[in-house]
This record gives C-alpha cells, structure tokens and sequence, in this order.
C-alpha cells in the first residue's frame, strides 16, 4: 500500500543557525532576537519586550569587563553576566519580569 513504511523524502531541508546579535550594555537594551552577546559592563535595568522575542533570551557576555543586571525595573532578581557563560531569562507577561536561569 502506498503511503506505509519509510519512505523517500525529496524535500530540501534548510537550517538556519541563528546570528548572534551584539548589544553594548546600556541601562535598557531591545534585542531584536532571541541571541545576544553582550559587550561593556553597564548595568542593564530593562530589557524592552519584543515582538521579535519568542521564547527565551538566551545571552552571553565574551567581553573582558564583567556586566550585571539589576532590579530596578523589569529582571527580577540580578545577575553578574561572567565572561563565556550562558545565561536564560524568560519572561512572565503576568509579573511582567523576566527570570534568569541563574544568579550570583
């Protein structure tokens, strides 16, 4: 019968590896993305909710100087961004803050 057992599939596959999108720390930053690399070490109060966000935030910092986030306006709790880690936040649109996966 057609259509049963595997099958030959002739379709071409894209995969897009997403580009890293480099944001000088300010005290607000707006990614456009879900990637970003962090430069400089000022401490980022806000970070601007977009459309464009789907899912979580995924940051690194690969600068020298070491950045922070604080807690004065939508991150909940603050984060010291070190040098070649990974950082999750996600947001919660009820408390309207955004929750690292870690903090130091």
């Amino acid at each position: 019968m057609p259509g049963f057992g595997p099958q030959l599939n002739t379709a071409v596959r894209s995969f897009v590896t997403p580009a890293w999108e480099v944001i000088a720390s300010a005290t607000v930053i707006s990614p456009k993305g879900n990637f970003i690399r962090i430069t400089g070490n000022t401490t980022i109060e806000t970070i601007t909710v977009s459309p464009y966000l789907i899912g979580p935030l995924y940051i690194i910092n690969t600068d020298a100087s070491v950045g922070v986030t604080g807690v004065t306006d939508n991150i909940m709790l603050a984060v010291t961004l070190t040098r070649y880690h990974l950082f999750i936040f996600a947001y919660d649109p009820v408390a309207s803050k955004w929750y690292p996966n870690a903090t130091s």
